[in-house]
């Protein structure tokens, strides 16, 4: 994979990227989420009487954890398989391009529209409640939320480049992104709860299966960075903080989905340098 043949990708894919107004999308999604979690949060804090940026930044990114992942596979789960359809492949790859740099061009393209809106608007917000509210900005806790978020969307982008090379239909892959998602969503609360009812399973199991899931280490780690004790959690916090430590937590959430997105990426690129173009 040659520089020029990469640098080629980005800015032909970047140029779609504009076109279908994805990047103001993203800002949007972000600026709302970002909007009413910090003016209602910190409105109310005021009436209360207790400083609550740090709460709300808490809150905000909970609430990302369940959007990033779906805003990332539908940004790059019907990349490649439309590509193949509508003919796009086959007249790139007449070109001195290679399928190594057009897989990696359109991913980076993809993930950067994602990471980058996300990364200015929580900054804005930041410095809009700092300036405006008055309110002190628990900057390390802001610095760990985006290195967790940005963990978190390249798991889904990963995940969503192998569903797109593998599912060439687009209406079956966008029905595969939407249980990827499910599944990631599911597997938060109701899906540990159920085990837990039907079978005793010790809490070393119930704690590695949902750390299997990329949203729940994100949402531990993010846990571990606010609240190192844990004690939201209850009895679950105290285990965890005394048997795993925030540090892992922290670490495990930052590790595990970004070995996911790459695990996810590397499997997809060597399909598709094997498969046929159409």
């Amino acid at each position: 994979m040659r520089l020029a043949e990469l640098a080629a990708v980005v800015r032909l894919d970047f140029s779609d990227v504009l076109r279908s107004r994805w990047l103001p999308f993203c800002m949007a999604v972000y600026g709302a989420l970002g909007i009413v979690f910090v003016w209602v949060g910190l409105r109310e804090s005021s009436v209360l009487g207790f400083t609550g940026m740090g709460r709300v930044l808490f809150s905000l990114c909970h609430a990302l954890v369940l959007v990033l992942p779906l805003l990332a596979l539908l940004a790059t789960g019907l990349v490649v398989n439309r590509a193949r359809d509508d003919g796009t492949l086959e007249l790139l790859f007449a070109n001195p391009i290679g399928r190594s740099a057009y897989l990696a061009g359109v991913s980076t393209v993809r993930f950067a529209a994602l990471v980058l809106p996300l990364l200015l608007v929580m900054a804005a917000l930041s410095l809009w409640a700092a300036l405006a509210w008055g309110q002190a900005v628990p900057w390390n806790f802001l610095a760990r939320a985006m290195a967790v978020s940005t963990s978190l969307l390249a798991a889904y982008v990963g995940l969503g480049i192998a569903t797109s090379v593998a599912v060439r239909q687009p209406t079956r892959a966008l029905t595969v992104l939407l249980l990827w998602w499910a599944g990631g969503v599911l597997l938060l609360d109701f899906a540990g709860i159920a085990l837990l009812l039907r079978w005793r399973i010790p809490a070393e199991g119930v704690f590695l299966l949902a750390a299997l899931n990329p949203v729940q280490a994100a949402r531990m780690a993010l846990l571990a960075a606010a609240e190192p004790t844990l004690a939201t959690l209850g009895p679950v916090g105290f285990y965890l903080a005394n048997r795993i430590g925030a540090d892992a937590l922290l670490a495990l959430g930052l590790v595990w989905p970004a070995l996911v997105g790459l695990t996810s990426w590397t499997w997809a690129w060597g399909r598709f340098r094997r498969g046929d173009v159409v």
